[in-house]
Parts: structure tokens; C-alpha cells; sequence
């Protein structure tokens, strides 16, 4: 699968929306990617994450992702891999592990994001995972919407990278014309 088949499956299951969002950053975009939209396709989804497989390290225990847009990526590609997934939430504005969820000293963690933007999701879930012992391995996502300045002081495997335009609410021409916004993410 190309990046140009996966985009054109990402246009048929209305993962990539057209509008005006107000993103988790506070940007505006008249684009937004809701990899949610995939993950209601099980098979689609399978073949997606199929796609990433053979670019990701040989050697993982776990693989962990943030809440809550990498909770089914996780799974998926945890599930292909033959490996335990776990996922980190917000509590009181801080991610931990929940639900029982634990990491060991020197375990090889692969830790997924569905969308990267900023990174700031996924670096919170490497100190949190770091602090605990584990050995992060590699970031892995789907769509990559950084414009390549995500770092993650480990290798960064995007499956496809995404030029998505964003203003700040000053500059924004959607709101300028009166364009009413959308919040879509899952941080308010």
C-alpha cells in the first residue's frame, strides 16, 4: 500500500476531514485527521498497521500509547505483533498508568500515537514510562502532521507524513470569514 493508497483510503472513510477545527495545540486548520474514523473499520485498520509492521524494531515486550487516540492503534499493532498492550491517561493533568497497567525495568516498550502534531502526548508517555524502568525503543504512528520536527530521541517511524495548514486564532482566514469552528479532539 502506497502513502498515496493510504491517503485515498483515509478520504473514503472520512479520516481526513475538511472544515474548521480548533485543535488540542489552540490552532485553527480547515483540515483535520480523526484516525478514529479508521479504527471503526477493523480490517482497514488491520491493514494499515500491517503496512507499519515490517519498519518497526524486531525485539519489543509491550507496546504502549496514550489516551485516547492511540488506545485502538495500540491494540492493533500490539495484537499483530503478538505482544501486551497498555495505554497512559490523564489524571489530574498528568499521564499514569491505570487500571492495573505496569511497565517493567528494562522492558522494551514500542510506544504508538494514531497522529503525531506536536510529539507533547507521546514525549509525557515516554517520562512516564522512562521513569518506571522501561526502555522506549521507537515511536511509531500512523500519520505523522509535524512537518518532521517531531523528536523523539529514538527513531520516529510515521507510516505517512501529512502537510496539514494551521493558523493562530488571529491569523486564521476561516474565522475571518465567519466559518463557525469545530473542536474536534479528545482534550476540551
Amino acid at each position: 500500500m502506497t502513502e498515496l493508497n493510504v491517503l485515498e483510503l483515509f478520504s473514503r472513510l472520512s479520516v481526513l476531514k475538511e472544515g474548521h477545527f480548533r485543535l488540542t495545540s489552540g490552532r485553527h486548520s480547515a483540515k483535520y485527521m480523526q484516525c478514529a474514523a479508521l479504527f471503526e473499520h477493523p480490517r482497514e485498520a488491520e491493514r494499515v498497521v500491517a503496512e507499519l509492521l515490517p519498519k518497526l524494531p524486531d525485539a519489543v515486550d509491550a507496546v504502549a500509547a496514550p489516551a485516547i487516540g492511540g488506545i485502538l492503534m495500540g491494540y492493533e499493532t500490539a495484537r499483530a505483533l503478538g505482544v501486551r498492550s497498555v495505554f497512559a491517561e490523564r489524571e489530574e493533568g498528568r499521564m499514569t498508568l491505570r487500571r492495573g497497567f505496569s511497565v517493567q525495568p528494562g522492558e522494551k516498550i514500542l510506544l504508538v500515537e494514531d497522529v503525531v502534531t506536536t510529539g507533547g502526548s507521546v514525549r509525557e508517555v515516554m517520562e512516564l514510562l522512562s521513569e518506571a524502568g522501561a526502555k522506549i525503543v521507537a515511536v511509531a504512528s500512523i500519520v505523522d502532521r509535524s512537518g518532521g520536527t517531531a523528536a523523539f530521541g529514538v527513531p520516529f517511524i510515521p507510516l505517512v507524513s501529512v502537510a496539514i495548514e494551521t493558523y493562530t486564532p488571529e491569523e486564521c482566514p476561516l474565522c475571518r470569514a465567519g466559518q463557525p469552528i469545530v473542536k474536534p479532539g479528545s482534550r476540551n
